[in-house]
């Protein structure tokens, strides 16, 4: 039995575990830098600026959080609020039970609850498997776009 759920503080060790899968994933594990008290202080600290719902499993006494979808509030001068979806992430050996269904589903109602104008989101061209999750949701791809950043 898979359950959704808001996140806790609790939970931000176990989604530092899934961020670093992902990374690994993604060809990337050294880019993961934040720490474990940033991260906690981050979404749960005085002023939160990430949200996430976690799915766990319960077997018997034991319960694992088998993925997590983190978000948090863009602002489009063009059309307000908008969720950010800055991950969603199935551990690989748990996918393919309708977990990131039921996650992607959790944001939906988040962002229609928070009368947010729409979810955004970033995937990588290479990432089949994701591209073809987002197609079953009618996502829009756009080419135009080029991803900028600089450090500070």
């Amino acid at each position: 039995m898979i359950n959704v759920r808001r996140a806790t503080k609790e939970d931000c060790k176990r989604l530092l575990e899934l961020v670093t899968e992902l990374a690994i994933y993604e060809k990337a594990p050294d880019e993961v830098t934040v720490t474990l008290e940033h991260f906690e202080e981050s979404g749960f600290g005085e002023k939160p600026v990430w949200w996430a719902f976690v799915a766990e499993e319960t077997t018997g006494d034991n319960t694992v959080i088998l993925g997590f979808a983190l978000y948090y509030i863009r602002y489009s001068t063009w059309k307000g609020q908008r969720m950010y979806l800055e991950d969603i992430v199935v551990t690989e050996n748990a996918r393919g039970k309708g977990i990131g269904r039921l996650l992607f589903d959790a944001l939906i109602e988040e962002a229609k609850a928070k009368r947010f104008s729409g979810i955004v989101w970033q995937v990588l061209e290479w990432n089949e498997p994701a591209i073809n999750f987002y197609k079953k949701y009618q996502a829009n791809f756009d080419p135009e776009w080029i991803n900028c950043s600089i450090p500070v």
